[in-house]
């Protein structure tokens, strides 16, 4: 064996053993549990971008380790599911669609800002952590953006029991489902998403009243008001 080739086998072994293990992991569509709360009275059209169908999240952590988490249309799931308990009615809508055609009474752009974790050599802790951070932005019928929210939430998942991937995806769910709790408490406060409902009523013409002689009497006008009860999450 020629000191090249030697050269070259142990250029390829000492690579084997300093390189860590590549890891995928694929985060199928999160469950969120059926909130006990009244929906708010509005239409809703919902425009997710692309990266919510097709996230993949790419990393290198210390010790050279790999990871590939697939989130594929998990945060697309997520968000249907979840504005179809907070909301009357929600409509999806594609890029070229247009909202001012849709009939809605609000138009909710969602986005992700940041995904990072953690893993148990990282935090020494027997346990996989989450962190996701998205915005809500939020738009009236007539295209006006009236909110911009970040929300940011956090899952850990205990590896006992299980392996490092199964950890991983269940760390990533329970973020969803803290951002999942926290659009149900403070969206509408934050954003002030259910007044955008409220559509002014056509003026109405004072009554006029008759010209009336002494022997008759005024003619009253009666008015009628419309009261908008708030709905509260729970």
């Amino acid at each position: 064996m020629t000191a090249k080739i030697r050269n070259a086998l142990t250029s390829l072994l000492l690579a084997a053993i300093t390189a860590g293990c590549a890891s995928n992991v694929t985060l199928p569509p999160p469950t969120i549990p059926v909130p006990l709360m009244e929906k708010i009275p509005i239409t809703v059209g919902l425009r997710m971008p692309k990266n919510f169908y097709s996230f993949v999240h790419q990393e290198e952590t210390y010790g050279r380790d790999e990871w590939s988490i697939d989130l594929g249309n998990s945060n697309a799931a997520f968000f249907t599911q979840l504005f179809g308990f907070m909301f009357n009615d929600v409509k999806l809508l594609k890029v070229a669609d247009d909202p001012a055609l849709m009939n809605i009474d609000a138009l909710v752009e969602p986005s992700i800002d940041a995904f990072e974790f953690s893993t148990p050599s990282q935090s020494r802790a027997d346990a996989f952590a989450v962190w996701v951070r998205y915005r809500i932005k939020v738009f009236d019928r007539d295209g006006n953006q009236v909110a911009n929210w970040p929300v940011s939430a956090y899952g850990k998942s205990s590896t006992e029991g299980i392996n490092d991937s199964e950890s991983l995806q269940r760390a990533a769910v329970l973020a969803m489902r803290d951002a999942a709790a926290l659009m149900i408490m403070k969206l509408d406060a934050e954003t002030g998403i259910s007044a955008l409902a409220a559509r002014e009523s056509p003026a109405v013409m004072p009554a006029v009243a008759p010209v009336t002689t002494d022997d008759e009497s005024d003619t009253g006008i009666q008015t009628t008001a419309m009261e908008d009860e708030p709905d509260d999450a729970s």
